[in-house]
């Protein structure tokens, strides 16, 4: 049998699942629906295919930490992450992906290209679905088809065509999911097409994944995208070596045009193959994603989590983090409750809150970036109280890591201890700090703070100066290969 190889693009930064999802704490880590986040939930379905090789992630520099936490704490072994130093849509991802699965495993390599930040309810249907694609992707690019429950107007649809011809060795039939030709790729429909696509069957939306020999995306990429393939090949070639990351070159990679692999490829070539799935599939693109999950509340049909009440409440999602949310009277709604943003829309303006987002970045907002729990590679940093000359975190230091060796110039800081024992380091003393123990760092001293131990250590930080932001560090040392920056 082939290699399978997955690749998981985990690049997005989900504008529209404001203001849970930010650009430092994208969709795909969140944890919507469960206990695992849904680049989790991905990387677990991958690892359920028989033959699957461990993983290929493909993220952002910003990211790369936290997504190879995500993969330790799923249990996610041996596999490999690929930076990008800037998005360029899925079309370069691609071409990245099928590269490297031929450099390292061989040009008849099966890709199967999934989006990090998607929602599928039945693994096992998905993973029959892989298996139905793949005698189809011998000389195929095969996209799946995603069965549609509702006339949806935020996807893009494909029209099925007459089934393949099946070569010799492809399997006839996995109940009724055989591969078939696409006869078109439809755009976004309005409301009406949407309904009539529903009611007449043989319309599929475009979710985005593929399975496809690496070579034959290549020399299809060759072929309508040369300058692209190029772009990509020197990116890859030029690459380096990061820790555990593979960290693709810089001025390479950006001369690859910013463009998407249905428009790239797919919708230009005829060696392609559809397969259905039906596998509870959504894309989570908005907050309507959630509201189209089973009601927590079946008598007024709303969705809810957190701490919410309501009273007389109809078709409304209601998702609080933190405070209390209580809703009175109101009908078709959606509430989403962070500690530091509430967004308030409507289920049919839900496609628009990517626009809130994008006026407040304009203005240079920080609630789009950062929650005030800000997550670190070494842990993560939480926002307790700030005004003018003095600011309050709470830390927490990830058992066995340390923060880098560095100093400020504007700022000095107390430390208290509050769960475990820190390692600190000021100047050249080092000594423990234990549970109701504290410190004082002044200001211009290098100092360290380590947890040595197997447990987490959390701490409370006061810093008191003249400027308090985070740039104002000079590293000398750090594990993370971020000294001197």
């Amino acid at each position: 049998m082939v290699s399978l190889l997955p690749v998981l693009m985990a690049g997005g930064s989900g504008t529209r699942l404001w203001p849970l999802s930010r650009e430092m704490y994208p969709k795909q880590l969140l944890k919507l629906t469960g206990e695992r986040s849904l680049l989790q939930n991905t990387a677990v379905r991958a690892r359920k295919i028989p033959g699957a090789l461990p993983p290929v992630v493909i993220c952002g520099e910003a990211h790369r930490f936290l997504v190879a936490e995500q993969l330790r704490e799923a249990g996610i072994k041996g596999a490999t992450m690929i930076l990008e130093p800037e998005g360029r849509n899925t079309a370069p991802a691609a071409t990245v992906a099928a590269l490297y699965a031929r450099d390292a495993h061989g040009p008849d390599t099966q890709v199967l290209l999934m989006s990090a930040d998607q929602a599928v309810a039945r693994d096992d249907a998905f993973v029959r679905a892989v298996a139905a694609a793949r005698p189809a992707a011998r000389g195929r690019i095969v996209t799946f088809g995603i069965k549609p429950t509702r006339p949806e107007t935020g996807f893009g649809y494909l029209k099925a065509g007459k089934p393949m011809k099946l070569i010799a060795g492809m399997a006839r039939s996995h109940k009724g999911n055989g591969a078939r030709e696409v006869a078109a790729f439809v755009e976004k429909p309005d409301l009406k097409k949407a309904k009539r696509f529903l009611k007449a069957g043989g319309y599929f939306w475009n979710g985005g994944l593929f399975l496809f020999e690496a070579r034959q995306l290549l020399a299809e990429v060759a072929r309508l995208e040369p300058a692209m393939l190029k772009a990509c090949e020197q990116a890859l070639a030029r690459a380096r070596r990061d820790l555990d990351f593979i960290r693709l070159d810089a001025e390479s990679f950006r001369q690859a045009r910013k463009e998407s692999i249905d428009y790239a490829v797919m919708e230009k070539t005829s060696g392609i193959a559809l397969v259905p799935l039906d596998a509870g599939w959504d894309d989570v693109g908005t907050w309507s994603f959630l509201g189209n999950l089973p009601p927590t509340d079946k008598r007024g049909r709303n969705y809810t989590r957190g701490d919410v009440w309501l009273q007389d409440v109809k078709d409304s999602l209601i998702h609080a983090e933190g405070r209390m949310v209580a809703a009175v009277g109101v009908e078709n709604q959606i509430v989403v409750e962070t500690r530091d943003a509430v967004l308030v829309t409507t289920r049919e303006h839900a496609q628009d809150v990517k626009k809130i987002v994008e006026s407040l970045k304009a203005r240079k907002r920080p609630e789009t970036e950062n929650h005030p729990k800000v997550y670190r590679p070494w842990g993560w940093y939480d926002s307790i109280a700030s005004a003018p000359g003095f600011q309050v975190k709470r830390i927490g230091v990830n058992p066995g890591q340390k923060l880098s060796l560095q100093l400020h110039h504007k700022r000095a800081e107390h430390w208290i201890v509050v769960r475990g024992t820190a390692k600190v380091t000021i100047d050249d003393r080092v000594f423990d700090l234990s549970e109701n123990q504290s410190c004082f760092i002044p200001l211009g001293s290098k100092h360290r703070l380590e947890n040595t131990t197997g447990e987490p250590l959390e701490l409370v930080e006061v810093q008191c100066g003249s400027y308090l932001g985070e740039d104002d560090i000079v590293r000398f040392e750090d594990d993370y290969g971020r000294a001197g920056k």
